[in-house]
């Protein structure tokens, strides 16, 4: 029986895979990651660890969604902390990898840059509405806030994003 259940976790943790690293691994870069390789490694960890406490499969791209959203955030918080007590400034260019770069077009990089500079929470409604495509109700269970606050957050940094292009011309 035992290992009945753990085929099951093995093989829908694969297809779980399959169907949505790439998708993973660019809302990772887009939410700011410096190693967004390893943020969605750590989040198909957890979720494979976590498997058994589902309540049910279909539940799985969210809860994978909300892990990613949530390791970015907590990476991002660890390397301003760090860099506020490096002994040696940390270099104000940050060098995309290889497999950050091929995930984003030529057209789209005046646009990362613009986003980048928004502030993080506003950056992620944008990105999970605007990339994704997910409703307000969904973008809401992903940043664990309401979904008034996916508008407020998502209106705002729509707003600045949009003088931000503007400035840019």
């Amino acid at each position: 029986m035992a290992d009945a259940v753990e085929d099951e976790r093995e093989v829908s943790v694969a297809r779980l895979f399959d169907l949505h690293y790439t998708p993973m691994l660019r809302l990772a870069a887009l939410l700011g990651a410096d190693d967004p390789e390893n943020i969605v490694a750590e989040a198909y960890y957890q979720i494979y660890r976590k498997w058994r406490k589902l309540r049910d499969a279909e539940s799985a791209e969210a809860y994978l969604r909300s892990t990613v959203c949530n390791l970015t955030r907590m990476r991002i918080r660890h390397l301003q902390v760090a860099r506020r007590h490096a002994e040696t400034p940390a270099p104000s260019d940050w060098v995309a990898s290889a497999e950050n770069s091929a995930l984003l077009k030529d057209d789209q990089r005046v646009l990362i840059a613009a986003l980048q500079e928004l502030p993080a929470r506003q950056r992620e409604a944008l990105v999970l509405r605007h990339w994704l495509g997910l409703k307000e109700s969904e973008i809401a269970a992903a940043m664990g806030i309401s979904a008034g606050s996916v508008k407020t957050h998502t209106s705002r940094g729509l707003a600045a994003l949009t003088q931000a292009m503007e400035a840019r011309r």
